[in-house]
């Protein structure tokens, strides 16, 4: 019922704002999942700012969301029922990385563009409407219903992600994200330069030994709480039996890497969970281990071998979100169901390294590093 009112309230203020025109070159973002320099909404930004300096910008931030949920800050909550309307009104375009439940309850102004840049770069497991229910299922769905533009990688996915969002595949355009440009450029400069300043930064933030190999381990968010603190055992059991020659780099969700002290870890494994730029762990790695995150059609790109350890994997499939493709076969890995069998592929060098190249094909139309540049002209098209 709180939510409700909240809802209401954010809805009540922006329907008298539109009573104001819109703002020519006002940009709206909402950035509740990545508000980091690395992500589809900073990037853009950052790309608008440079081709026209007359575009304006203001944000609704997570820092935002947590604030009116707890109501802390009373400076923060009127801001954010009374201000954060008004931009979003007045606004010609909308950029954003996550759904935005108040949406359900408003409708976009005509012309105005609403550009959903998920924070996924692709996806394994089923998401939005293929596994909500109930009440958050029907207004994810009025929210998504504003969306006006949904920014992927290949037509492959359309389908896919036209179902999870719950709009027209005519609003679906597979153009690339922004965050793979960031990516790729700064693989082509380090492998110009020879010279890897992520993995620099990394390995002498974390006291990683330079003769060490860093292997990143990024699971996936578990919506069971208890299934979460289980992942904490699985990196220590990997530590435990993998040779000195690697250190494990933790990459969790956030509202799980929170929950645990960086001494619980012990000295092989380092907590990466908390860097800022995703881009920056992802190029220091020399080896991922995952089980169904999207961070794979990420770390693909750089080509370096993956294992895909998916030791709940029935329980998921089952119990849990479940999968859009067969997962053994769709992976760009080979899948391990046991800790052994992880450091058994690890001894012997058996990535199947080859599975990666189709991968990449079958999830992008893109690698040339301009995605944020065909963006940038669809904001300014009339399309």
């Amino acid at each position: 019922m709180t939510k409700k009112f909240g809802y209401y309230l954010f809805a009540l203020v922006y329907y008298l704002c539109r009573l104001l025109p819109v703002k020519q070159k006002r940009v709206f973002c909402i950035v509740t999942h990545d508000d980091g320099e690395g992500s589809n909404v900073a990037i853009a930004v950052r790309a608008l700012k440079k081709q026209d300096e007359e575009y304006t910008f203001s944000y609704l931030t997570k820092r935002d969301t947590r604030a009116v949920k707890s109501l802390s800050g009373l400076k923060t909550v009127l801001d954010f029922f009374f201000r954060k309307p008004l931009e979003l009104a007045r606004a010609e375009v909308v950029l954003m990385d996550n759904v935005f439940l108040p949406y359900a309850y408003l409708r976009r102004r005509k012309g105005t563009k609403v550009i959903q840049l998920w924070h996924g770069t692709g996806t394994i497991k089923k998401f939005g409407q293929d596994v909500n229910t109930g009440y958050l299922k029907t207004i994810e769905k009025k929210a998504n219903a504003n969306i006006t533009h949904l920014i992927v990688n290949s037509p492959s996915i359309k389908k896919v992600y036209g179902g999870a969002f719950g709009v027209p595949e005519d609003f679906i355009y597979p153009i690339g994200l922004p965050k793979t440009d960031e990516l790729l450029r700064r693989m082509k400069s380090a492998e110009a330069a020879g010279k890897w300043s992520d993995k620099e930064y990394i390995y002498q933030k974390y006291h990683i030994p330079s003769d060490k190999k860093l292997i990143l381990y990024a699971p996936t968010f578990r919506d069971t709480p208890e299934q979460n603190p289980r992942l904490i055992e699985l990196v220590k059991e990997l530590s435990h039996e993998l040779s000195e020659e690697y250190c494990i780099g933790l990459r969790l969700h956030p509202h799980i890497a929170k929950s645990f002290q960086t001494e619980e870890l012990g000295n092989q494994i380092c907590q990466m969970s908390f860097e800022k730029d995703v881009n920056t762990v992802l190029l220091a790695a020399d080896l991922l281990i995952t089980d169904y995150s999207s961070i794979v059609f990420e770390y693909c790109l750089t080509k370096r071998p993956m294992i895909f350890y998916a030791y709940d994997y029935d329980d998921f499939s089952d119990n849990g979100r479940g999968f859009y493709y067969d997962y053994e076969s769709f992976v760009p890995g080979p899948v391990a169901y046991q800790c052994s069998e992880v450091v058994e592929i690890i001894k012997n060098k058996a990535f199947e390294l080859y599975r990666i190249d189709d991968f990449i094909h079958r999830n992008y139309i893109y690698t040339d590093g301009n995605a944020t540049e065909r963006l940038i002209e669809l904001i300014k098209s009339q399309q």
